[in-house]
């Protein structure tokens, strides 16, 4: 399931070690309340991305707050960016 390899990746790219696939809500936000991601993690998490689905990301700030908002949104993206 796509979701939870976006958990995993999230976990490896960041180097979450205290934290499992299981600790990770699919609908939780990933910044400031929820996971607690900063804007250095979602750099990170952008190019892990990028690497991981040979996908492209917006340079539009409105449209990647929204898709990095939870684990469900990501992998929705990656899904939509995959059939392009």
């Amino acid at each position: 399931m796509l979701e939870q390899e976006v958990k995993e990746l999230i976990i490896e790219a960041l180097q979450l070690e205290d934290i499992g696939v299981d600790d990770i809500d699919t609908d939780a936000p990933l910044f400031v309340e929820g996971l607690g991601l900063d804007s250095i993690d979602a750099l990170e998490l952008g190019v892990a991305l990028q690497q991981k689905y040979g996908i492209s990301l917006s340079a539009d700030a409105e449209d990647t707050r929204r898709h990095f908002a939870s684990v469900r949104a990501l992998a929705a993206m990656v899904v939509s960016l995959r059939k392009k």
